[in-house]
């Protein structure tokens, strides 16, 4: 299962049934579990502990230092886990000193060709990277966000569960859970409708989320919409998550509609 022309450290660690291409290279602290695929002329280095089942394509490179001018060369990490397919030319790199020294991936996402994953970005479950993504460090994408291709995320943004941006954004605000943004400069435009109803969230629960978004963001006073909203909204399960997602980080700016007022 491994190529003959494949470079592995004798002390990387590889798990059972694990395919390794011709001409990749295994650095000598990678850690691979069991019935990962990885192609030809794949780079694997660092700290990195690649979980199972993934797939990683040609000329993918994972684990080289940190392109951040302030990393001194501290031990850092990358730590992924199962299920992922990484195409061709991905591209991932580990924590820094700033940032808790370690970049993660979940489980069950797709990074489509040219994706770039800098230091100390947190990326969950069931994402989407389109081709060409650009995620710039300390960055978190919650489970099942989609990020059209060609979008290049600004660093410590948050990308909100079940989201999705629209292709070519340059996305320098927050995206609310559940929500559609878009633009030159990424505006809120609605509420992720057919990610809603694919991920089978009842009617009833997305009339009373597009009545959420419609009271939070009638206004630029959207903290203090919030504050006015009924307590029946108030307390969905999907609403809540909008709610606790704006009120976690207060410093942080949201993706607004384009006309607020």
């Amino acid at each position: 299962m491994i190529h003959k022309t494949a470079i592995i450290s004798e002390t990387s660690k590889i798990g059972t049934n694990v395919e390794i291409g011709p001409y990749s290279i295994i650095g000598p602290n990678v850690k691979i579990e069991n019935n990962t695929k990885i192609h030809s002329h794949v780079n694997i280095v660092g700290y990195t502990s690649i979980g199972s089942g993934n797939e990683i394509f040609p000329f993918a490179s994972i684990g080289t230092p940190p392109q951040d001018l302030k990393y001194k060369g501290e031990k850092n990490s990358i730590i992924i886990g199962n299920n992922n397919k990484f195409r061709e030319y991905v591209n991932i790199n580990p924590g820094t000193e700033q940032g808790g020294r370690t970049t993660t991936i979940g489980d069950n996402n797709l990074f489509m060709v040219y994706c770039h994953v800098a230091h100390d970005c947190k990326i969950l479950n069931n994402i989407v990277l389109a081709n060409n993504v650009q995620v710039g460090g300390h960055v978190s994408i919650e489970n099942n966000a989609i990020v059209g291709g060609s979008c290049a995320i600004h660093q410590f943004s948050r990308i909100g569960e079940s989201s999705m941006v629209g292709g070519m954004t340059g996305v320098l605000s927050d995206v609310i859970p559940f929500g559609l943004s878009l633009g030159n400069r990424n505006n809120l435009v609605g509420l992720n409708l057919i990610g809603l109803r694919r991920a089978k969230i009842s009617n009833e629960n997305i009339k009373v989320m597009q009545n959420a978004y419609q009271e939070i963001f009638k206004s630029e006073n959207f903290r203090s919409n919030i504050d006015k909203l009924n307590p029946e909204i108030k307390n969905n399960e999907f609403v809540n998550k909008i709610i606790n997602f704006i009120n976690s980080d207060k410093k942080r700016p949201i993706s607004l509609p384009e006309n607020i007022k």
